[in-house]
């Protein structure tokens, strides 16, 4: 897709995002800190609650990434890695939505991740991507079948109240932008075998945390 900044129309995200890594609980690197072993890899899962580009809707569709870099996020430019699965519900025109919004080419919050960040991308493609959601936020999951799962339950201990959440605002290095309200979790799966991308671990990191974009701005 060819849009130019004076083409790109007004649009709007807002939804789930969630992750799970190799990290220890809670991972560093959303403290804008270097990851708990110096490395990182993980999934990282968006689901579009509500949405549209332009004239476009966008609601209740899934992008899924795997990727993995050194360092600290946030300070340093260091090597990363990553392959995108785009849900292949999405028709022609919302693919090239999905494209524009989450490549940063649209603006917002994604194209100041994606020029911080500057992945080496290992590969694309369009495949059916499984998210679900607890409405009370105890639990997450995503799956490309075959490829990719991501699971967890809520973070919880002896002192948290029956039924709460453990959660942070204002966090330093917010992964889907400032404002956003982070509840964290634990891994119950973190398996990936796409794209040179091979691992399987759980008990590790994972946080849930809303995104809400508006752009091309």
């Amino acid at each position: 897709m060819t849009e130019t900044t004076e083409t790109i129309p007004r649009w709007h995200v807002a939804g789930d995002w969630f992750d799970t890594c190799k990290c220890n609980i809670p991972c560093p690197c959303s403290f804008a800190q270097p990851p708990t072993y110096g490395d990182c890899e993980g999934v990282l899962a968006w689901h579009i609650r509500s949405g549209s580009y332009g004239d476009v809707p966008l609601d209740g569709l899934n992008v899924l990434m795997v990727a993995s870099f050194v360092g600290n996020l946030w300070a340093e430019h260091s090597d990363a890695y990553g392959a995108v699965f785009v849900d292949e519900r999405a028709d022609d025109v919302q693919r090239q939505a999905l494209q524009m919004i989450f490549g940063g080419q649209a603006g917002s919050w994604p194209a100041e991740l994606v020029s911080m960040l500057g992945p080496e991308m290992r590969g694309m493609e369009f495949a059916p991507i499984e998210v679900e959601v607890d409405d009370d936020l105890g639990s997450w999951r995503a799956r490309v079948p075959g490829r990719v799962e991501a699971s967890a339950e809520a973070l919880s201990g002896p002192t948290t109240p029956e039924g709460a959440r453990v959660q942070t605002t204002n966090l330093p290095g917010c992964e889907t932008g400032p404002g956003q309200l982070a509840t964290w979790g634990r891994s119950t799966a973190d398996r990936a075998d796409a794209y040179g991308f091979r691992w399987s671990r759980e008990g590790q990191s994972s946080k849930h945390i809303t995104f809400d974009w508006t752009g091309p701005g």
